[in-house]
């Protein structure tokens, strides 16, 4: 079995190649390849332990990750993982990665797919909600897919950190890029006024994407991790909503938390009004948004074949480079 740890996984992630990585999967599962079955999870006293199995029969993935969430930890992340890759001929098991980074990657690259899937091409200006782990995947991620991209806002609860990770983020992400000013702004609205892609990585009980916030012609990625109230009811009323598979958004959290969708649950709307699935959209069986002026909303929960397509990438470019260390089990 190979062993990658966080390091080996940083050293051989292709960030480009995750992205069409995890478009190609979620087209594959939208198309009805996968089988991805409803996570479960087993509660602690202090946090919860989810399993999530999948397999993509097309692609050759069969495996799971294990994804401990401990809200309360303070020198480690709350989000912990490993990926267990199977040979899809044997189960013999095949590799075992670090996915604690690998996570926020894939949840980035997903969001890539679906901005260049759904945001305007002459998307200038960019808001990033939150100032955690997902907030610094996504400034990697996404602004890779917008071409025109001019700017960057950071916001989150404290003013003083919006700062220091916006400079943080033109250091080491965006000093090669000159035409791209990334700022810290104190509120959520700042960040939001005239920005015409959002990437909401929060874990807010409160709306922070409020409807009178946005833009015409905007496109928000929500992939905060609470209640699911990171989005307010309006906008997701007026939006055009895409999610990576129906099943998995419209299912409640592990634990007993709220919809991801709250007002379907609170009966605001139906579940017809989740426009497409993203693989639709990238497989070209649905069109994405369809004017200008349009508010596209991409709500986004991690699934299963997200997981097994970052793995599969990073396990192949390991073994091409030597990286990693073989154990027998």
């Amino acid at each position: 079995m190979l062993v990658l740890n966080a390091a080996d996984v940083e050293a051989v992630l292709d960030r480009d190649a995750l992205t069409d990585a995890v478009g190609a999967a979620l087209a594959e599962t939208s198309a009805g390849w996968a089988s991805l079955p409803p996570r479960v999870a087993a509660e602690a006293e202090a946090g919860m332990l989810l399993a999530m199995p999948g397999s993509l029969s097309r692609l050759g993935a069969l495996g799971a990750k294990l994804v401990s969430v401990f809200p309360a930890n303070v020198d480690r992340a709350t989000h912990q993982a490993v990926v267990v890759l199977f040979d899809p001929d044997t189960g013999t098991p095949a590799a075992l990665v670090d996915a604690t980074a690998l996570t926020a990657a894939r949840t980035a690259a997903a969001s890539a797919v679906a901005t260049r899937c759904l945001a305007r091409a002459d998307s200038t200006v960019m808001a990033i909600l939150g100032t955690g782990v997902q907030a610094r995947a996504h400034a990697r991620a996404v602004p890779r897919v917008c071409p025109a991209l001019r700017e960057i806002r950071i916001a989150g609860r404290d003013p003083e950190k919006n700062t220091t990770v916006a400079r943080e983020l033109a250091h080491d992400v965006f000093a090669d890029i000159a035409d791209i000013a990334v700022t810290g702004v104190p509120t959520y609205a700042d960040a939001l006024a005239g920005a015409d892609v959002v990437c909401a990585t929060t874990s807010a009980t409160e709306p922070v994407v409020r409807r009178e916030w946005l833009s015409t012609g905007v496109h928000v990625n929500s992939v905060g991790f609470s209640d699911g109230r990171e989005v307010d009811a309006q906008t997701v009323l007026d939006a055009l909503v895409v999610v990576e598979s129906r099943s998995s958004a419209l299912a409640p959290i592990p634990a007993g938390a709220a919809e991801l969708l709250w007002p379907i649950r609170d009966g605001l709307m139906g579940p017809a009004h989740v426009y497409a699935e993203l693989g639709e959209l990238v497989a070209g069986t649905k069109p994405g948004r369809t004017s200008p002026d349009q508010i596209t909303l991409y709500k986004g929960v991690g699934v299963a074949v997200e997981d097994l397509a970052a793995a599969m990438l990073v396990v192949a470019a390991a073994r091409g480079r030597g990286v990693g260390a073989v154990v027998d089990v």
